[in-house]
This record gives structure tokens, sequence and C-alpha cells, in this order.
């Protein structure tokens, strides 16, 4: 008996050490939020009574002919838990849109490319995932990596799915691993993930940075200094200034444009430092609330929080004349190849203050890699005073 128990443990510690090894082995190379594309039209079969929906274009369908393949039980992720899918909204629901996210890993002396689909549809037919024109180049050297196979075993079919509804599935496409000194790839030959030569360069950093897309790795959270909180709000009434907040101490910067702005991407979320200018020795602000951010598809990002003040509430800030400071805001995660960002804060609602001004605001396709690069102008610069 007492052999059994010891044989069992070392199996039991052997299959663990290898799912440790299976984890360890998958390595991070890109990964993207991927384009939105239209959504199709769903309708209800009769008979089954379950959703269905034709693949509009699959860029295939003068080429080959619909196949009788229908594959199913195909791998499904957690996106609610995956930060592709950060601020998406369930296929299920009616959305005019659906992001098509993808991964490229290296696991067991293959590179993976992950496409994952989410689902329009219980059955969804007329998809496309490649073939031979499925292939990585590497930009350096000209060599280019051809896809070996995909899972399901779909490869040079157009084919049907039967799944769920609402779950992202995660198809599979197999290369050959890329050499280590390979950094700067283009991806071909997987059309619904609109990757016909789409640039990527690689993440061969440390782990603890995750690079996306072509241009940045994510930022590290930034830091600033923390104001102190001179009277906290009681009983607040944005029509009486005696109820609300008041802090000193500011995170001051070198005098800059006022309302210029810096971001930082992480995983988590979206940083954006307005510079802010203060004309008397107290002045009183309002931020956040209803403030987003929106790309060129319409995804929007919502306002999470306003580090260190109140989230929209009106609050005083204590200082002097001529003071630069920044008021940081916390947005959803953005994606990290977005090239361009608009920022909206809505009309507010009226109050009672000398000079009160609840307009809104819009500042249309503002560069994100200028706004990146604007980090250096937010550092905090003690107050200098000559008497």
């Amino acid at each position: 008996m007492m052999k059994r128990i010891v044989t069992l443990s070392l199996m039991a510690i052997a299959c663990l050490t290898m799912l440790a090894q299976a984890k360890k082995d998958v390595v991070v190379l890109a990964k993207s939020s991927g384009y939105w594309v239209p959504k199709p039209s769903v309708a209800i079969d009769k008979k089954s009574k379950k959703s269905v929906c034709r693949w509009e274009r699959t860029e295939k369908d003068d080429w080959f002919e619909l196949s009788d393949l229908v594959v199913d039980k195909v791998p499904t992720i957690d996106y609610q838990n995956d930060e592709l899918f950060t601020g998406y909204v369930n296929a299920s629901e009616d959305v005019p849109y659906l992001p098509m996210p993808w991964k490229l890993t290296e696991e067991n002396g293959e590179t993976v490319l992950h496409c994952y689909l989410p689902m329009p549809a219980d059955i969804v037919s007329n998809f496309w995932l490649t073939d031979e024109e499925g292939c990585i180049l590497d930009k350096e050297t000209g060599i280019s990596y051809r896809a070996r196979r995909t899972e399901p075993d779909c490869y040079y079919k157009r084919f049907g799915i039967k799944g769920k509804k609402g779950t992202v599935l995660d198809f599979k496409i197999f290369f050959p691993k890329l050499p280590e000194t390979t950094t700067d790839i283009a991806i071909y030959g997987v059309p619904n993930w609109q990757l016909r030569g789409f640039n990527v360069k690689l993440n061969r950093q440390p782990a603890d940075h995750l690079f996306i897309g072509t241009a940045y790795y994510y930022d590290q959270i930034p830091e600033f200094h923390h104001p102190t909180l001179v009277a906290e709000a009681k009983n607040y009434d944005k029509d009486n200034f005696y109820t609300w907040s008041e802090y000193k101490d500011a995170h001051l910067i070198k005098p800059i444009p006022e309302g210029t702005m810096a971001m930082w991407l992480t995983p988590e979320a979206t940083y954006v430092a307005i510079s802010t200018e203060m004309n008397w020795r107290r002045e009183y602000f309002g931020r956040g609330g209803n403030t987003i951010l929106i790309d060129k598809l319409g995804h929007q990002y919502k306002c999470k929080d306003v580090l260190d003040y109140p989230d929209d509430t009106l609050f005083w800030v204590q200082g002097y004349s001529g003071d630069y400071f920044a008021i940081v805001l916390v947005f959803e995660p953005l994606p990290l190849e977005l090239e361009t960002i608009t920022y909206i804060v809505l009309e507010g609602e009226p109050f009672i203050a000398n000079f009160a001004n609840w307009s809104g605001e819009v500042k249309a396709d503002l560069s994100v890699k200028e706004l990146r690069d604007n980090q250096r102008l937010f550092k905090y610069f003690p107050r200098v005073m000559v008497e």
C-alpha cells in the first residue's frame, strides 16, 4: 500500500512538473487587440432554434468552393480576464462590430499564431483561416516561415463553425520556430484578422515588459507627488463652495501651455496628465466624471478615477499665481496599437460659483505617440521663488 502511495505521489509531482514546464515554455512574442470588423447579420434557425450567420467576406469566396467541413469543440478563452478584451462588449449583445484580436507565441519548439474569434452566432458559415499564403516574413533576413498546419484542421478550406454565441474561440496556426535574433516581422495570409503584411516588432525584452503591435512597450505606472488634503468635503453641495474638499502641495511642473497632455499606457489603465495653470493662490477645479477617450472606430474608454483628487466633484487647490501643476485622469486601458485618440469632456451640470464654467471640450485625433513623448514634460518641478 505504501509503495502504491509513493508511486502515485511521484506521478502527481511529475505531472505538475510537466504542466509547470509547459506553461513556462510559452513565450509571448506579440499580441494585438486587432481590428474591429462589421458584425454579420444574425438569424434564428427555425428547426434547431440556434442563431446562425454567414461570414460576409472571407476574401476567398471567388477562389475556393465552400467545403462540407464544420468544426466544433474549438478551444475557447476566458476573454473577461484577458487584457486584449478590456472594454469589450459580449458578441452576443447587439453591437455592430467585432474585435479580431491575436497573439503570437513560442510553444513547444514552434511559433503559434492564436487567432481569437468572438462568436456572433451559434453557427457561422463561410469562414476562412489560412492556406499556403500564411507566412511570417523576417524583414531583416528576407526568410519566410510558412504555415505548417492549423488547429482545428481547417487549412486551405472555407468552412463552418459550431459553438456558442458570445464565446471567444482560439484558432491556432503553426509555423516553424523563429530564430532568437528575429525582431522585425510581417504576418501574411490571415485575411479575417487583417494580417496581410501587417508589420510587428517582437518582444525580445525581459518578461516583465509586454510589447504589442508596432510602436511601444507598456509604460510603468507613473509616479506623481501626492498633494496634501487640507479640508475634506462635508455634506458636499456643488452650489456651496464651503463644502468642497481642499488640497495643497500639488504635483508642480515647469510652465507649459495649459491643457498640454501626456499619456502613460499600462495593462491595467491609461493615465492622462493635464497641465493646469494657477491664476490665483486658491482656485477650484473639477475633473473626471463622464470624460471619455474614443478611437476612430467609436470604441469608448471611460474615465475611472482622478489621481489624488475627487472624481466628478468640485474641489479647491491652494498654490501661488504662476504655478503649473498636473491633474491626472485614469481611463480604461487603451490597445497599444492605437495611433490617435480623441479626448471628450461632456457638458457638465450647472453650478453656482464665480466664473463657473460647465461647458464641454473635444480634442480630436491626438497622436498617442506625441502624448507619450510628453511624459518628460510632467516631471516634478519644485517651486522656486525670488523675493
